[in-house]
């Protein structure tokens, strides 16, 4: 909440304006239909759709479900971390902005300080719900599709679509983009973004809204916390961290 008093723009601007670009590159309309999809559960991917389907209706979802829509909100499907970020906020029924802002651009990687995280929808879903309790819980239309299929459920046989009473496109919607391949652009235009940051502008970054050594803390406390701030990585040494 001091952050956010101290920095009340972290709501409105990115941390670092040039990854503005990351979501920039779509079309009105196509953001729109992107949007609406991904507000009402409607992405083609079981795990997104049914924490969407939950937190819509009970407006909670633990925190790593959370980083998960805004992850594949920004990085899967390009859009604004702001519009996606306002959906999130006027839906929890626990929302703080002061906390809420800060995660947003974290997960969305504009704060240029942090390390990439690209949750994977489907890895997510093998590890969080193996055996498709929560997804068929919370998207009936999927509650008859085998658990080989029900985190991808557009990869199954047609013939098995009719048996199981899920027709892709009917039923329940396909995925709007390719994982692997959204994935790979978003890491690669991140990374262009980022290796243009100049190292002063990156300092100045750090010095601003990283956390800082106290006066106020004990003599072995202060050695504490200069060993953890002093582990900063330099920018050719970051690597990308694939939420899995």
């Amino acid at each position: 909440m001091q952050k956010l008093e101290s920095e009340p723009g972290i709501e409105f601007e990115s941390f670092y304006p040039g990854f503005d670009a990351l979501q920039g590159a779509l079309a009105d309309a196509d953001r729109l239909v992107r949007l609406q999809a991904w507000q009402t559960g409607q992405t083609g991917w079981p795990l997104v759709d049914a924490c969407m389907e939950m937190l819509n209706q009970t407006g909670w979802l633990n925190f790593r479900m959370r980083a998960m829509l805004m992850s594949t909100a920004s990085y899967l499907l390009r859009l604004p971390w702001r519009q996606s970020g306002l959906h999130l906020a006027r839906t929890f029924i626990d929302y703080e902005p002061g906390i809420h802002w800060p995660q947003v651009q974290m997960q969305s990687g504009t704060t240029g300080m942090n390390t990439l995280r690209i949750y994977h929808p489907v890895k997510q879903a093998l590890v969080q719900d193996p055996t498709g309790r929560f997804v068929r819980q919370w998207l009936p239309a999927l509650r008859a599709v085998p658990d080989s299929w029900i985190f991808e459920p557009w990869r199954m046989p047609a013939e098995l679509q009719l048996r199981t009473g899920c027709v892709i496109g009917r039923d329940y919607p396909a995925p709007m983009v390719d994982i692997a391949a959204a994935m790979q652009l978003a890491k690669q235009d991140w990374f262009a973004i980022r290796q243009q940051i100049p190292p002063d502008d990156m300092q100045a970054m750090l010095q601003r809204h990283a956390s800082r050594r106290s006066r106020h803390f004990p003599k072995v406390a202060r050695g504490m916390r200069r060993k953890r701030d002093s582990t900063i990585v330099p920018q050719s040494e970051i690597q990308l961290t694939l939420e899995l």
